[in-house]
Formats: C-alpha cells, sequence, structure tokens
C-alpha cells in the first residue's frame, strides 16, 4: 500500500514539475509584451488572452502536486498540537464533506464544459483569436489529478486512524515546526494527551 501511495505521489509532483515550465512561457510572453509595445510600438491583442492561459494552467495544475507535498494552508497552530488520530480524523471528514464533492463536481463539469468549447471550436474574442479548447481541458485534467491524490490522502487518513502514525512521504512540508512551537509555549506531550482524554470524555457526555 505504501507503495502505491508514494508512486501516486510521484505522478503528482511529475505532473507538477511539468506543467510549471508555463511559467517560463508565461515570462518570456510578458517579456516579449513590454518590448513589442513600449519599443517596437506593436502591441499583440492575442498575448493578454494567452496570459490568462498560461496562468490558469500554473494554477490549476498545481493543485495535485501540493496536496502530495501536504502544502496547502491549514491551521497548524492548533492543528500541530493534535495527535495524528485526532489530525486525521479530521482530515478525514473535511475530505468527505468539503474535498471530494467539490472536486468531483470540478472535474465531471470540466469535461463537459471542455467538450462544448471542442464541439462549436471557441476561440477568444479579439483581432487575432486563440483557440480556447485545449486550455478548457486542462480544467478536468487537473481536476483528475487532484482527485486521485485527494484519495491517497484519504487513504492516508485511515491508515493513521488505524495505526496512530501518519504514512510516510516524501519530501514533506512543514508549515509550522511542531516541536520549537511547543517548547516557546511549554507543552509537554503529556499535557497534549491529558487535553485528548478530557475532549474525549466530554464529547461522550449525553
Amino acid at each position: 500500500m505504501q507503495k502505491l501511495l508514494l508512486t501516486v505521489d510521484r505522478l503528482s509532483t511529475w505532473f507538477g514539475k511539468a506543467c510549471a515550465w508555463s511559467v517560463v512561457g508565461l515570462t518570456l510572453l510578458i517579456t516579449w509584451e513590454v518590448f513589442s509595445r513600449y519599443v517596437l510600438n506593436k502591441p499583440n491583442a492575442w498575448v493578454l488572452d494567452a496570459q490568462i492561459m498560461l496562468y490558469g494552467v500554473l494554477f490549476m495544475t498545481a493543485g495535485a502536486y501540493t496536496l502530495a507535498k501536504s502544502g496547502h494552508v491549514r491551521g497548524d497552530v492548533l492543528y500541530g498540537f493534535f495527535q495524528p488520530r485526532t489530525q486525521a480524523t479530521v482530515d478525514l471528514v473535511l475530505y468527505i464533506l468539503f474535498f471530494l464533492p467539490g472536486i468531483i463536481a470540478l472535474t465531471y463539469a470540466g469535461w463537459f464544459f471542455f467538450q462544448d468549447s471542442l464541439a462549436m471550436r471557441e476561440q477568444t474574442f479579439n483581432a487575432d483569436p486563440l483557440p480556447v479548447y485545449p486550455f478548457k481541458f486542462v480544467v478536468p485534467l487537473a481536476g483528475a489529478f487532484l482527485l486521485l491524490q485527494g484519495i491517497v490522502e484519504i487513504i492516508r487518513c485511515v491508515i493513521c486512524i488505524r495505526t496512530g502514525e501518519w504514512p510516510k512521504r516524501e519530501g514533506d512540508v512543514e508549515e509550522v515546526d511542531v516541536d520549537k512551537l511547543k517548547q516557546m509555549v511549554h507543552v509537554k506531550d503529556s499535557d497534549i494527551e491529558a487535553l485528548d482524554h478530557l475532549a474525549v470524555q466530554k464529547g461522550g457526555r449525553p
């Protein structure tokens, strides 16, 4: 199972890094347009649309990569003090309630969104039109990668709830150094365990 989880992590990482090269094209395109507009006095009508598309590719395809690296923003000031099982339980509930419905809807609707655009050979509305349907294909593609990575994260939550430890991943990203934070506020692991026990007792009361 661990091998499968890491394989999906590597796939999401490869996909994210491959699409990250769009930032190079975006930089070169903006640089050329500034030179063409202000030095040659020859602005190009299609450049703004191309910039938006390239930025959209960069933004959408980064989701699965960031999730694979556990790099999405979370409230680590509180979350970091929870025991792994508590963290996994919170994550699992949020994945089921919010992540899965949203990403499934994005991927499903994005596919039909792309098909409609392809059927009409949709183009941008300017003097030098660009095809839009290749860009719209990125929506369901990025959604599919993000959904696959999300399923892997759900499996990690289940494993952590059963074993009490998070499965290892390649290149973990930590928003906050939890151990240093514990030292700063003079909190011990035994104090956290006592709070967890107290929370469980209160939660079990009628």
